[in-house]
């Protein structure tokens, strides 16, 4: 991280009802009402973006749980906050390109150029099956998001836009309004087929959590692979983590054997599947089955400043935004707003002096 570089703290929006298989209820309702109190009290924190995920089904508390869909709940988000960035999660396998450049732009439109998307390549086999979405082989995803990315950029920039591709055609489609601001493209893959098409075709490379050791090398290597294509720098190096904030190491590490206790819960399939249907490059166990996106690996968990002084050592080896997972998610997202990121924002200028 240069010294112009100030961590940028982000949060995911929990349309699931909470981040935990093995706590049926964490008091944090798969509800606008709930979610826009939170939006609202994370502008006031300090809070920069939140990320929308997008599954129909919900893989953290079983299929049978509710679930809400990501753009009904961003554009709504759109029209209550002032200054979070929206990352909305998008699978091209269940979405039109057309469609989805107009909607783009009109939530652009609704939060005055504050819209981005996660391209996720899709994992589920279950739910594309339910829903009808496209779920073709592993790369042949990829290679299917790659040209949905150049029909997405086209309409947002040409007019009228016209394309010859294997997967989408159209000799001449008028979208407007354009974008206010074209929006920044995240995505995230750890097969090899993942990172090339990611390096052809996002702004910022995303990552579930991970080690000190193990995110170094990641961005090394993205950043590797981005310069020999000869493309410009990544914007952002993001990583999920869940974050356990307490007064005392003994407080913290007891909340830590609350929530993994395992027991094989509703939504363990969905978890085999997407194990399965991935091309992971990290082992996976049952104690992280317990917190969706690896998020206990990175070890944000202790007093705060214990937390604050390991997000600043992530910043260090390149990881610039974080994407941070709470429960129950308003208060322990209130809690990190008041006792550590004025910490981090301290270091920040210690080293900068």
């Amino acid at each position: 991280m240069t010294s112009s570089q100030r961590v940028r703290f982000g949060y995911w929006t929990p349309i699931f009802g909470g981040w935990l298989r093995n706590v049926d209820d964490e008091h944090t309702p798969a509800s606008f009402s709930h979610i826009a109190e939170i939006a609202r009290a994370a502008e006031e924190g300090g809070f920069d973006l939140t990320l929308i995920p997008e599954l129909n089904l919900n893989d953290i508390k079983g299929v049978e749980a509710p679930s809400l869909d990501a753009w009904a709940v961003t554009a709504a988000l759109a029209a209550v906050t002032s200054s979070l960035e929206l990352m909305t999660a998008v699978r091209p396998g269940f979405h039109n390109p057309f469609h989805t450049a107009k909607q783009a732009a009109t939530i652009d439109e609704i939060s005055g150029g504050r819209f981005t998307l996660n391209v996720v390549s899709a994992w589920w086999a279950e739910e594309a099956k339910q829903y009808e979405g496209l779920f073709s082989a592993h790369d042949d995803r990829y290679a299917r998001t790659i040209e949905w990315v150049e029909v997405l950029r086209g309409l947002w920039s040409q007019t009228p836009f016209a394309y010859e591709g294997e997967y989408y055609r159209t000799e001449g489609t008028y979208t407007e309004p354009k974008p206010q601001v074209q929006p920044r493209l995240y995505a995230g893959g750890e097969s090899e087929a993942g990172r090339t098409a990611i390096t052809r075709f996002a702004d910022a490379y995303l990552t579930h959590g991970g080690t000190l050791d193990e995110l170094e090398t990641k961005v090394a290597d993205m950043r590797r692979r981005r310069s020999e294509a000869g493309a410009t720098p990544f914007e952002a190096f993001g990583m999920a983590a869940y974050a356990i904030v307490r007064d005392t190491e003994d407080e913290a590490q007891a909340e830590i054997d609350r929530i993994t206790d395992v027991r094989g819960g509703a939504a363990y399939g969905s978890y085999q599947d997407f194990v399965s249907k991935s091309k992971l490059d990290t082992q996976v166990d049952l104690k992280e089955y317990s917190v969706s996106n690896r998020g206990l690996r990175p070890n944000l968990v202790g007093t705060p400043d214990q937390v604050a002084e390991r997000i600043v050592a992530f910043a260090n080896v390149g990881v610039s935004t974080l994407l941070l997972q709470f429960s129950p998610h308003l208060p322990e997202m209130q809690r990190f707003a008041a006792e550590v990121i004025p910490r981090v924002r301290r270091l920040e200028a210690q080293r900068d002096a």
